[in-house]
């Protein structure tokens, strides 16, 4: 299962968001067929990472990385124009090769679950089940896009020059505002954690007081002793012949 990825128009999207702030309705999605190689490498490479895969957004993960080049990840793809504007319900979401969800109830579904509730047991269920049974899905396009036509050549990987669906910098400004937050408040949890694992063990093995030292020994010490001065033998005695 593969989080952050999914289909729009029946290409394939990468969810940089699955909501915007004050448009819930809509997703922050970017073709990764339209990427230069350089950036889809590392983008793929983020997204399929232990690191993508726990981030409760993919932009979160986007935002940490620097390309081979310098460039940070989530800002080329702004500045560039490849980030796209789309609505919720018509962006497939596919964990898997043969379960499907359309995003706006997968966001329905997660609100649920942080609000507590049933709603885990319902996505336990739509995994078993490989897809909600039942529900109308539809392949969706982006605004101003015609539908999709199987006969159409593939897309040219082209920076687009129209910028109008993207997010502009003041949205962009306040999503790393909401990112810097979350990262505060997971930093403050991590610290309080440390707190509370240092005071368990403070009380498991309470710190012992440092054993005294015996003071040293003074050595003895044997005088010297003092070699005689100028002492001559005495002459030996001449026999008579």
């Amino acid at each position: 299962m593969i989080k952050h990825v999914g289909k729009h128009n029946q290409r394939k999207v990468a969810i940089v968001y699955k909501t915007i702030p004050d448009e819930t309705h809509m997703a922050l999605v970017v073709y990764t067929d339209s990427l230069p190689s350089m950036i889809h490498d590392e983008a793929m490479k983020v997204l399929e990472s232990e690191v993508g895969q726990n981030a409760k957004e993919l932009a979160d993960a986007l935002f940490r990385t620097t390309m081979s080049d310098g460039r940070n990840c989530l800002e080329t793809m702004h500045r560039m124009g490849y980030l796209k504007k789309v609505p919720t319900n018509q962006v497939i979401v596919t964990p898997t090769a043969k379960s499907t969800v359309r995003l706006d109830e997968l966001n329905d579904i997660l609100a649920k679950m942080e609000a507590g509730g049933e709603a885990a047991q319902k996505l336990a269920d739509m995994d078993k089940n490989r897809g909600i049974k039942g529900s109308q899905i539809t392949e969706g396009r982006e605004l101003g896009q015609p539908a999709y036509d199987p006969t159409r050549p593939a897309p040219v990987s082209v920076a687009p020059s129209d910028n109008s669906d993207v997010l502009s910098d003041a949205v962009l400004a306040e999503q790393r505002l909401d990112q810097a937050k979350r990262m505060e408040a997971d930093a403050k949890s991590l610290l309080a954690e440390a707190k509370r694992l240092k005071a368990e063990a403070a009380d498991l093995a309470p710190a012992k007081a440092p054993a005294k030292k015996a003071p040293a020994k003074a050595k003895a010490t044997t005088p010297a002793t003092e070699k005689p001065k100028n002492v001559r033998k005495p002459a030996a005695k001449k026999t008579a012949a």
